[in-house]
């Protein structure tokens, strides 16, 4: 009896039926082993050979179809019969004379191009590749194995590629999660029989990783095209080191988002994964061009409304892509800002370290907006500033105006970006608190700086170290054009110190340009003329002395101090079509013969009117003029210098006093100061006849609302920053040194649980006069208070330890040191106390400051220790990718040094 047989799909009849034509047989018919299924009768056109496939279920069956054969045709009968129950007389007309089997991997070798043998792992893969390969040949054919062995390997990816409409050499994590984005392609595959979809994602799991395992599932459950925002929740679902009720949430999350992958659940592992791939595809198509950025930011959408579908909103801080994510973070660095702020003194440390870390995950969200970032980072900045308390009151104008150069304005540059604020309501109110609490301290800053300015003008007090706008020709620009270099001279019309901070970053960020300072100390700054507006203050810098006047009396007295000079104002710049400059100016600037070339540029004080200066970056981007004068100056030594600062408009908080006059900061003295203004009287009150009162609050204001204002006694507004540049020389001046760096510790450096508030920097009390201000110390260059720490002075390097002791005089030391790049011991000592005082790390910013090298030399300085402590190629020195951190191998510098560590 006839052993039952399976039903032989008609691409399997057709492949037989072409081999067997192949093989050139005589015989007219073949039969093959097949349950027949379907019509009676069907023909085939094969190589134009007319086929006419028969069921015969009889022997009588088969006698009739070959009875019925045209001349020409051949052949095939399809029977479940054996031989014997065919009989001798049918079995003498078929090839063979027997009954032959469809064996599905002979027709596999046949599509193949008729390799010698398969691998035996790939049979044992199973029959259903075999079907699959015999049913889903493409037109074309099968591509040809490199050898005479069709591989596993070579197999399934020509099967998985055609399934799948991919490239083979795309069959990997990233180009799958690529191919899910197109759900006509993935059509095919949802359609497969469950064999051969099982079996391809097997196979894509070797090729692609695990992640292929919940990519198809989703695929098979009708969510393919919501693989990568799957992808995106899955990293958030498998949380790793968490507990409580964030777990429990995540766990319900799972359940909610199984049916998305047809039910399975995945494991932490297939997760992992295919988070990695879903947020590598994301990094890609963002960078990608405009069309990739659309696209991905489709996907992230679709990621937060399946969150919120499934009720997982509230999981997506711990996303690094999605925008959710970054707002839930935002909101927890402002809870941490927000108890952080102080109720009274100074804030706590560990609140402080708090709010650095929750920053910390801020940054490090892919989707972070770095407006919105460099907010964050500013108040980080003032809860540490809030950190340190105050020492004495300063005890000159000078102390004062130090304060302002080297504290303070480092504060208003921070306070302008937390004032200006956040678009969320939440992290808005946190700013507004800090905010408050920053602008109170500062508020006494100002009116002490206001108290002193008044008391030295009414005295008419000798300036001594004290530099005023008058004397910045006599004491700055003179001593440099008497040395015999050119100097080019940028009045940068209404720039504060906050806005300088950030032109000197931008100027001296490439190298090209290096910041001098009075020999080689702390910046220092300008006393502008009252009131601190243009009419005033720019007039008596161009002139050499108080004056008032415009463009005009500007050029004349400019001219008759400097015959040789050139003064350029806001039109003498602009240029033609095509051109950043006008032709006269680069002529000039490269005229041996004019030593001095004076440029007033407007491009702040203009934003005060119709602009927004509270928010914009003052560099060489945007103040392009400085930029485009620069490249043309790189022979001359340049001094920027302005007229006066500003302040920027407070908005609902402003307070506007009444006054006889126009102006908006300041006013005629017909009526006595109020307690947020103060009289000023003397010599160098240059309107008003000699007497005004000015307002020291800086939401005050007398006349119309404008975007910003000058002209009060404000610090802000009478202190000038002033900043000397080279190309490069920092010995170009004598006098003057290379710059340390600018900024104070609590700018750069981040605060552990432990640190103990330190003191702002302060001079030493002095013993104030009962009847005249105290007289300053006389010196051209002695710009810095004679008996004063300065302001922004590194704090000192500790004594050596004894691991660096014991570098210092090691043999193996002397024997490395270089006499071509020297490195004083001192310096090594200095460097290396640093870096083991900040955790074997510290930030080049901060090197510099506490080694006492200036901040143009650091990068040179940590090279020459990075080979200097290099033994056999092994670096105890390295740089972060960022270029900005450096760090310290404390392990191999005891072991190539042949140190002992006590």
């Amino acid at each position: 009896m006839s052993v039952p047989v399976g039903v032989a799909p008609p691409d399997a009849i057709r492949r037989k039926v072409e081999a067997w034509l192949a093989e050139d047989d005589p015989a007219d018919a073949i039969a093959l082993t097949a349950r027949p299924d379907g019509p009676a009768e069907t023909v085939l056109s094969i190589n134009g050979c007319r086929v006419r496939v028969v069921a015969c279920p009889t022997p009588l069956a088969a006698r009739a179809a070959l009875h019925d054969r045209a001349d020409g045709e051949r052949l095939v009968l399809l029977t479940e019969l054996t031989d014997t129950e065919l009989g001798d007389g049918v079995l003498a007309h078929l090839s063979k004379q027997t009954v032959r089997k469809i064996d599905p991997w002979d027709l596999v070798r046949q599509m193949f191009g008729g390799v010698a043998a398969l691998d035996p792992t790939l049979v044992r893969v199973g029959r259903w590749v075999a079907n699959a390969l015999t049913d889903h040949a493409p037109a074309d054919g099968w591509p040809a194995p490199p050898g005479a062995i069709l591989t596993r390997d070579h197999a399934l990816r020509s099967l998985t590629s055609e399934l799948l409409d991919l490239p083979p050499a795309e069959l990997d994590d990233s180009g799958l999660v690529q191919w899910s984005t197109d759900a006509r392609r993935q059509l095919r595959f949802t359609q497969l029989p469950e064999a051969v979809a099982d079996g391809i994602t097997a196979y894509l799991t070797g090729t692609a990783g695990h992640a292929a395992v919940p990519m198809m599932a989703a695929v098979r459950a009708g969510h393919g095209v919501d693989v990568i925002p799957l992808g995106l929740l899955a990293g958030l679902l498998w949380p790793t080191g968490t507990g409580g009720s964030v777990q429990v949430e995540a766990v319900v999350g799972r359940t909610r988002l199984e049916p998305r992958f047809g039910g399975l659940r995945l494991s932490p592992q297939q997760a992992d994964l295919l988070h990695q791939a879903a947020e590598a595809w994301v990094y890609r198509t963002l960078e990608s061009g405009d069309n990739g950025r659309d696209e991905a930011m489709r996907m992230l959408r679709r990621a937060e409304a399946i969150a919120a579908e499934v009720e997982i909103t509230a999981l997506l801080g711990a996303s690094t892509v999605l925008p959710s994510g970054f707002v839930q973070r935002l909101r927890a660095f402002a809870d941490a800002v927000r108890l952080a702020v102080p109720a009274g003194g100074s804030a706590l440390s560990a609140a402080v370290a708090r709010a650095q870390s929750a920053l910390a995950t801020v940054e490090e969200h892919r989707a972070a907006e770095p407006r919105r970032v460099e907010t964050a980072r500013m108040a980080v900045r003032l809860l540490r500033w809030q950190h340190t308390t105050d020492g004495p009151p300063p005890a000159t104008l000078l102390d004062a105006l130090h304060r302002q150069v080297r504290q303070d304005g480092w504060v208003d540059r921070a306070r302008l970006d937390v004032f200006a604020g956040d678009p969320d309501p939440q992290v808005a109110e946190a700013y507004r608190l800090l905010h408050r609490a920053v602008d109170a301290r500062r508020s006494r800053h100002d009116q002490q700086f206001a108290a002193l300015l008044a008391a030295a003008t009414s005295a008419e007090a000798e300036p001594g170290a004290l530099l005023r706008v008058e004397d910045v020709l006599d004491r700055v620009v003179q001593p440099v054009l008497d040395t015999g270099r050119r100097v080019l001279l940028l009045v940068m019309d209404g720039m504060g110190v906050a806005a300088a901070t950030e032109l000197a970053e931008s100027v001296t960020r490439s190298g090209a340009w290096v910041e001098l300072t009075p020999d080689g100390g702390p910046r220092t700054g300008v006393l502008a003329a009252l009131p601190t507006v243009t009419e005033a203050s720019r007039c008596s810098l161009l002139s050499g002395r108080i004056a008032a006047g415009g463009q005009q009396a500007e050029r004349k007295a400019f001219e008759q101090r400097f015959a040789a000079g050139r003064l350029l104002h806001k039109s003498a710049l602009r240029a033609g079509a095509g051109a950043a400059l006008d032709p006269d100016v680069l002529a000039a600037l490269d005229d041996p013969s004019i030593p001095l070339v004076t440029a007033v540029i407007n491009t702040i004080d203009d934003a005060l009117d119709r602009s927004d200066p509270g928010t914009t970056v003052w560099g060489d981007d945007t103040v392009t003029a400085v930029g485009d004068l620069l490249a043309s100056a790189a022979d001359r030594v340049v001094i920027v210098v302005s007229d006066h600062g500003h302040v920027v408009d407070r908005g609902p908080e402003s307070v506007t006093l009444p006054s006889a006059s126009g102006e908006n900061r300041w006013r005629p003295r017909t009526d006595p100061p109020g307690d947020t203004e103060v009289a000023v009287a003397g010599s160098r009150v240059v309107l008003g006849g000699g007497s005004v009162v000015l307002p020291w609050r800086e939401e005050v204001r007398y006349g119309p609302r404008k975007a910003g204002y000058h002209g009060g006694a404000a610090p802000a507004e009478a202190v000038i920053p002033l900043l000397v540049l080279t190309a490069g020389d920092d010995l170009a001046v004598p006098g003057w040194a290379g710059a340390p760096v600018a900024s104070p510790d609590w700018w750069r450096e981040p605060l552990t649980e432990s640190t103990p508030p330190p003191a702002d920097p302060a001079p030493a009390p002095r013993r104030r006069p009962r009847k005249s201000v105290e007289q300053q110390t006389d010196g051209l260059f002695d710009l810095a208070p004679a008996v004063a720490a300065p302001a922004a002075a590194p704090r000192p390097v500790p004594t050596p330890p004894d691991l660096v002791t014991a570098l210092l005089s090691s043999e193996r030391y002397a024997q490395r040191r270089d006499p071509r790049l020297p490195l004083a011991d001192e310096r090594v000592a200095a460097l290396l106390n640093t870096l083991i005082a900040g955790g074997d790390r510290a930030t080049l910013d901060t090197l510099a400051a506490r080694s006492g090298v200036p901040a143009h030399r650091i990068n040179g300085s940590v090279t020459v220790l990075r080979r200097l402590l290099q033994v056999e190629g092994y670096p105890v020195i390295t740089v972060d990718a960022d270029g900005r951190t450096v760090h310290l191998d404390r392990k191999l510098l005891i072991e190539q040094f042949g140190l002992e560590q006590r």
